[in-house]
């Protein structure tokens, strides 16, 4: 083993050497056996080996792997100097190696390492991207899981960083055929990293670009499967994949695959829907999910059944008015609940495709079937009247810090669903019924949008957990002529959406929540 003297004397022979430096295999040599020496020993081999290393391709894999045990050394400081210096070793056909060895080193726990691990990559990434991604990919399709993790992460917060130069139409084109091949096996939570990936990408700003993401996220969704209600994973897949597919539609880019999927699948099996997150209302979120998406929904072939299917669970939220015993007074004990917020999701839905089916209830339900309809109309509008004036007074002459308070808040958004389903309800009351009126969902920002003009990227943030309804009663909260009393929602958070479990647990041994099982260790 050389020494110190020893080390710096054949560095001085190869620094002195300038163009011959190459006819001096034996002193690099003398440099390479120095990882085998001490610290002192160790930290100069981490500095002198990348310094000649272009200029000894026949000692390339005896330098790198040198440079990697030092990589992995006992003395953090051996360490950090060793990854430091590993884009020196990136040249040429060695890059795509070292991209492979950086995203391993990415599993350390130390800070300053890892800080160096992610410089190092974005380092190479200006380099040559096409081959730092070749390891990147390499390892998050055949790395250790917290390899993988950390990988994945890595390109979803660094991609965008990178000028326009290095993220090229090619480069970009290459992310999405790799990032196709691990969407086969993924969780739930890397389906989400990857969504924010892929939706960053230049190239898939365009409407194409918009409907290939579309795609991969009902690919991602198995919407060509039975929906399987009792299931809390296929539930909860479902539910994830659509977060990811709403923010991607337009007027261009159409909803109908969901739409219809939901009419079909989703609605019959409501109320027996299981889900694996605590506390989640989850008929409420898939009926909001629904209303988003039904705004941009296209022409559906079997609009007609699916509309029925829409207004029969309409028709079950929308309750008949009790009926009155002789001397005036309810014949039940208690008047019916009336469930505001679900009401504002299914009216909302059955008014936008409605639109596409415009005499639905005057030609397409029998006489019985419409008078019933139109009794419990105008029996919700009632009760929604005496709410709304209920609120409108406990919020008046409210401003500023008044109205922050969370009582006040849940009153805001109670206001909001009873106007929005006030609006509807009165272009259901025209003869014939009008589809005319726009409302905004009341958990959505409210945008002053001109005609044809394009949605703007506040509707929905792409790659966002979704929002849970900021309150509105909630399920038999409230009896519509009883005063408030306090019996609002106390949910205000917005709704984050835990992202959970695995897709596709049967492409590649990946089950719900676990990976198939990969080769552990040094993979260099």
């Amino acid at each position: 083993m050389p020494t110190v003297e020893e080390l710096y004397r054949n560095y001085g022979i190869l620094a002195d050497a300038t163009e011959q430096v190459g006819q001096h295999k034996d002193a690099y040599q003398v440099i390479l056996d120095g990882v085998k020496g001490g610290t002192k020993e160790k930290r100069l081999a981490a500095q002198f080996i990348p310094k000649f290393f272009k200029h000894f391709p026949e000692l390339a894999d005896s330098a790198i792997n040198a440079q990697l045990d030092l990589c992995e050394d006992e003395d953090v400081s051996i360490r950090r100097q060793a990854i430091k210096e590993l884009p020196q070793f990136a040249t040429g056909e060695n890059l795509p190696r070292v991209a492979d060895i950086l995203t391993q080193l990415l599993q350390t726990d130390d800070s300053a390492e890892f800080n160096l691990v992610n410089n190092a990559l974005l380092s190479i990434f200006k380099m040559d991207a096409k081959g730092t991604l070749g390891g990147l990919f390499s390892q998050i399709l055949q790395g250790e899981d917290i390899v993988r993790e950390r990988a994945i992460k890595f390109l979803s917060t660094k991609l965008k960083t990178l000028p326009d130069e290095v993220l090229t139409k090619e480069v970009e084109e290459l992310i999405l055929t790799e990032s196709k091949k691990v969407l086969e096996d993924v969780t739930g939570e890397e389906f989400v990293l990857f969504m924010k990936i892929l939706s960053g990408l230049k190239s898939l700003q365009t409407v194409s670009g918009r409907q290939q993401l579309v795609e991969l996220v009902a690919e991602q969704a198995d919407l060509e499967q039975a929906f399987s209600p009792s299931d809390p994973d296929c539930v909860d897949r479902l539910l994830q994949c659509t977060r990811q597919a709403v923010p991607l539609f337009s007027k261009n880019v159409h909803s109908t695959r969901f739409v219809t999927y939901f009419c079909e699948q989703v609605l019959p099996n409501l109320s027996t829907l299981t889900t694996p997150v605590e506390g989640l209302d989850i008929q409420l979120e898939v009926l909001k999910l629904l209303a988003e998406m039904s705004s941009f929904c296209g022409d559906m072939e079997k609009l007609e059944t699916n509309l029925r299917k829409l207004f029969d669970k309409l028709l079950e939220y929308m309750p008949l008015p009790p009926e009155e015993a002789e001397n005036g007074e309810n014949a039940g004990n208690e008047e019916p609940k009336l469930q505001f917020s679900y009401v504002e999701c299914l009216l909302y839905s059955f008014h936008q495709l409605g639109r596409k089916l415009p005499d639905f209830l005057t030609a397409k339900l029998n006489a019985e079937k419409l008078k019933d309809f139109k009794i419990r109309l105008q029996y919700f509008a009632r009760g929604l009247q005496v709410y709304i004036r209920q609120l409108r007074l406990a919020l008046q002459g409210k401003t500023g810090e008044a109205l922050k308070t969370e009582e006040n808040k849940i009153k805001v958004v109670a206001l909001k669903i009873t106007n929005n389903i006030n609006v509807l309800i009165k272009d259901l009351f025209h003869i014939p019924p009008s589809y005319k009126s726009t409302v905004t969902l009341s958990w959505k920002p409210v945008q002053k949008v001109e005609i044809g003009q394009k949605r703007t990227s506040e509707d929905t943030s792409s790659g966002s957990p979704p929002k849970k309804s900021p309150g509105g009663p909630k399920r038999d909260a409230r009896q519509i002529y009883n005063p408030p009393s306090g019996k609002y929602s106390s949910n205000l958070s917005n709704f984050n959406y835990e992202q959970r479990g695995a897709f596709r647990g049967n492409r590649g041994g990946r089950g719900w929540g676990t990976r198939g099982n990969r080769s552990r260790g040094r993979l260099y």
